[in-house]
């Protein structure tokens, strides 16, 4: 792309720093087996020998378990196999989502259940700003196994089609899932999915968010040019003025800023804030799938400190007070999270590298940074170190007691 900057060594998922696949059944079954037997993590690991952050790990899916672990504490909780076999059998994606597009072609579905449907849908995209994405998946995965159940009915083709959009929204939705978890075949997967279902539909806004969030995973890794190739495409195919078509639009502001052209962030920033001028605070503003205009400031300062735009450092300060006012994570705490990581980008281009150090800690101390937002944390980490603030150290010691398993 024109006047744009080649991939350098501070940018996203570079190397060997490939994350390892990891079945999120495995973190929730050990989690049952071991509350089935009334063990904490740490009397588990008195009997497993194993260090309890370890165990604390795989039950949450920040780390992969080997066959030797996971055969060593199915007899520790004498789960017969149970835990191996999640390791040894991985999920196919590609057929449990091609199952779901299966069955849309070849059957109706009854509309007795579509209302209570469409509201699990709202409540599941509602739970994804709050709920852990190795919490959430196996929800998802759960309502999408009971729509599945359902397109085997019969009934009208306006109840299908209700059905069949049910199903879009909430594969789209677990794509999104697995990319915040770096399973990147397993969100391709649903990603395909997810656009065939909403093509079958005739439903263009699930087909920008398909859009928009594999341009966001594409931004993750450091691939500006397809970034931008979808974040307009995403435009193009939205409903002019939908929350696809906004989210799209703040998309491109953030690849304008990774590639540093000032003047065209900028200008995406000005439509987005046109956009979103008299855009009404939906019902569920926590819903992923509804643009909540209160996210812009947070937007903006996102953008603006990939920039390196000087006005960064207030904007990220303000949109920290309004969702943090009490310096404990807020009604948003991923977006916190989020939000002292654009401050520290905003410090360290300030020349503050000793506020940034801290500022960056407490979001990754937070919990709430997922994985595929880990390359800021480690992009903020180099840039301190680089800088050698006495502070670096203590940022450096917490960046890798919670770094999510690499291989």
């Amino acid at each position: 792309m024109k006047g744009g900057r080649t991939r350098d060594s501070s940018w996203p998922l570079s190397g060997g720093d490939v994350v390892s696949h990891v079945d999120p059944r495995f973190g929730a079954q050990l989690r049952a087996l071991r509350s089935e037997r009334g063990l904490s993590l740490r009397a588990l690991g008195q009997l497993a020998h194993r260090g309890k952050s370890h165990l604390h790990d795989l039950e949450t899916g920040a780390k992969a378990p080997t066959p030797e672990t996971a055969s060593h504490l199915d007899e520790v909780l004498r789960a017969d196999g149970t835990l191996v076999r999640l390791v040894n059998e991985p999920v196919d994606h590609d057929t449990e989502a091609g199952e779901l597009l299966a069955r849309v072609r070849v059957s109706d579905v009854s509309a007795e259940t579509l209302a209570r449907i469409e509201a699990g849908v709202d409540d599941l995209a509602s739970a994804y700003a709050l709920v852990r994405p190795v919490d959430l998946l196996p929800l998802v995965r759960r309502q999408l196994a009971y729509v599945g159940r359902l397109l085997d009915g019969r009934g009208t083709l306006a109840q299908r089609r209700r059905l069949v959009v049910a199903g879009g929204w909430l594969t789209v939705l677990r794509a999104t899932v697995h990319i915040d978890l770096l399973q990147q075949p397993a969100a391709g997967a649903h990603l395909r999915t997810a656009m065939a279902l909403a093509e079958h539909a005739e439903h263009p806004e699930i087909q920008a968010w398909c859009l928009e969030t594999q341009a966001w995973d594409w931004l993750t890794q450091g691939d500006c040019r397809r970034a931008m190739d979808l974040s307009l495409q995403a435009q193009r195919v939205a409903p002019r003025g939908s929350s696809a078509y906004i989210q799209a639009t703040a998309q491109e502001a953030r690849v304008w800023a990774r590639l540093a052209d000032v003047r065209r962030t900028r200008g995406a920033l000005d439509r987005l804030e046109r956009l979103t001028a008299n855009l009404p605070v939906p019902e569920r503003a926590e819903h992923h799938y509804r643009y909540d205009p209160t996210k812009a400031l947070a937007y903006t300062a996102t953008t603006l400190s990939w920039a390196g735009d000087p006005a960064a450092e207030q904007m990220a300060r303000t949109a920290l007070a309004e969702l943090d006012p009490r310096g404990d994570g807020g009604e948003r705490p991923r977006r916190s999270a989020s939000a002292r990581l654009d401050l520290a980008v905003a410090l360290l281009a300030a020349d503050q590298p000793d506020e940034a150090s801290v500022v960056a800690a407490d979001a990754v101390r937070s919990g709430r940074v997922v994985s595929s937002n880990w390359w800021r944390a480690r992009e903020v980490l180099r840039k301190v170190e680089h800088t050698g603030t006495a502070e670096a150290a203590a940022f450096r010691e917490v960046y890798e007691a919670y770094r999510p398993a690499t291989r």
